[in-house]
């Protein structure tokens, strides 16, 4: 990866936990900054039981990042990728059957959306 993509994910990472700040008023920020780790998630959240995935990227390959969120989160955390393109508002995918305690780990957080 060259360094204009490490650089526009890293773009991609700061948007999207100020996103989460803004909408949750939650405490969000790029995860790698702090500790590194491969596997970890993207963004580091207040939110219990949410495994963060950002992609700003133009070619939408949903199924590869949903599987690698699924692949690099604990075992107790539901994956959710964000994604933008170019010019376009970001998206969030969560599979379909994780919805409802998506939005339960959403509603026990407490903050004001």
């Amino acid at each position: 990866m060259g360094k204009a993509s490490r650089d526009k994910g890293k773009r991609g990472e700061r948007e999207a936990a100020a996103e989460l700040n803004r909408l949750f008023d939650c405490e969000a920020r790029r995860a790698q900054q702090y500790c590194g780790a491969d596997g970890d998630a993207d963004i580091k959240c207040d939110i219990d039981g949410l495994h963060f995935e950002v992609k700003r990227q133009e070619r939408m390959q949903m199924y590869k990042w949903m599987d690698q969120a699924e692949s690099d989160k604990r075992y107790t955390e539901i994956p959710v990728v964000l994604t933008r393109q170019n010019n376009k508002p970001w998206l969030l995918a969560v599979k379909l059957d994780d919805l409802p305690a998506m939005i339960e780990a959403f509603n026990s957080y407490g903050g004001t959306p």
